[in-house]
């Protein structure tokens, strides 16, 4: 199993990483601001414009340390790798399931499941433990509604349809997000999914986090040999990693937007973290990525027991358990591929 160590995170935006002596150097204006031995870092995290020397890069792609860069407002560019040792025989397993779309669905289809039934267990929480709060009989009667949905993209064998499934269920679960925000309603008003841009605070959380996971994902597929960038739900486009995207939907509602919602309902972000661009786009200021980042480390460190290997884990470990369980069924040592069902 592989183990996650810890991931440094470098949010100002004008300084430049290099190597020294196995230390990664954070500078800035020609000054070291800092330094940390290279080797205690599973991953490196940058959000700026001037980048890391070649040195840097070299040595992280030969110690297999990832080195990630996202431009200043959490937007992903590119990500630096080593060799690539994986399985030639799992990756050319993992082409042929992609090509062919009856197998594609019938992988997919329990991606979308646990997509489902993860975003269902959203709102029946939200009833059970804030039912004055909230809208109950309306969260109540969505929560059946996306059960029968769940069970209908159980036994689907159309990929169309099954994003139809996919698609009428994100409405339906999407269409309560506004009453799950219990605190600071004025500011924090969510009327529906906006992506590019975000135009307000909750969807530029959505948009920021779903980067962050989507990154996880691509790191513990590629680590383990398969490509992020060939799925079987979300089709082969340039430069989008498809299967990483496949990976990450069962886990958006219980990783990245419980997330949100509790720095939101907690009161750690508010009004004054975000900025509003000229474009009407609203984006989180340098000081609210840190906060973000860091409430996000310390999530990733709850421990959890994984409903399918009922082992303790860190949240962290999630999409390295996922992928590898992914791999188990493409290389035929399980039946189906276990959907995260989060209890």
């Amino acid at each position: 199993m592989k183990q996650l160590l810890n991931t440094l995170f470098v949010t100002s935006a004008d300084t430049y990483l290099a190597l020294e002596n196995g230390n990664v150097v954070i500078m800035q204006e020609g000054k070291v601001l800092r330094r940390f031995p290279l080797h205690l870092f599973e991953q490196i995290v940058y959000f700026g414009y001037k980048g890391a020397s070649p040195a840097l890069m070299g040595e992280c792609a030969k110690q297999g340390i990832g080195l990630s860069f996202f431009n200043q407002y959490g937007k992903f560019l590119a990500r630096v790798t080593g060799n690539n040792y994986g399985n030639v025989l799992l990756r050319k397993r993992q082409y042929r399931v992609s090509d062919d779309i009856n197998a594609s669905c019938f992988l997919a289809r329990n991606f979308i499941v646990g997509k489902i039934y993860n975003s269902r267990g959203i709102l029946e929480r939200f009833y059970r433990d804030h039912g004055l709060s909230v809208n109950a009989d309306k969260l109540k009667a969505d929560s059946k509604q996306m059960l029968t949905l769940a069970r209908r993209a159980r036994v689907c064998t159309d990929l169309d349809k099954l994003r139809g499934l996919e698609g009428e269920a994100a409405s339906i679960y999407f269409s309560n997000f506004n009453d799950l925000i219990l605190q600071n309603k004025k500011y924090f008003i969510f009327g529906g999914r906006i992506k590019r841009p975000p135009t307000d605070a909750v969807n530029a959380m959505l948009s920021f986090a779903y980067t962050m996971l989507a990154n996880d994902c691509a790191s513990a597929l590629e680590s383990i040999g398969l490509d992020p960038y060939i799925g079987f739900l979300h089709r082969d486009r340039p430069g989008r990693i498809s299967l990483a995207l496949d990976l990450m939907e069962e886990l958006r509602s219980v990783f990245a937007d419980r997330f949100i919602l509790k720095l939101i309902n907690n009161r750690i972000v508010n009004k004054n973290d975000f900025e509003i661009q000229e474009n009407g786009s609203v984006l989180l200021n340098e000081n609210a990525r840190k906060k973000f980042l860091s409430n996000w480390q310390e999530r990733k460190r709850e421990v959890i027991t994984h409903p399918f290997l009922e082992d303790k884990i860190s949240w962290g470990l999630v999409p390295f358990i996922q992928a590898q369980l992914l791999a188990r069924f493409l290389r035929g040592d399980l039946e189906e591929y276990p959907s995260f069902m989060w209890k």
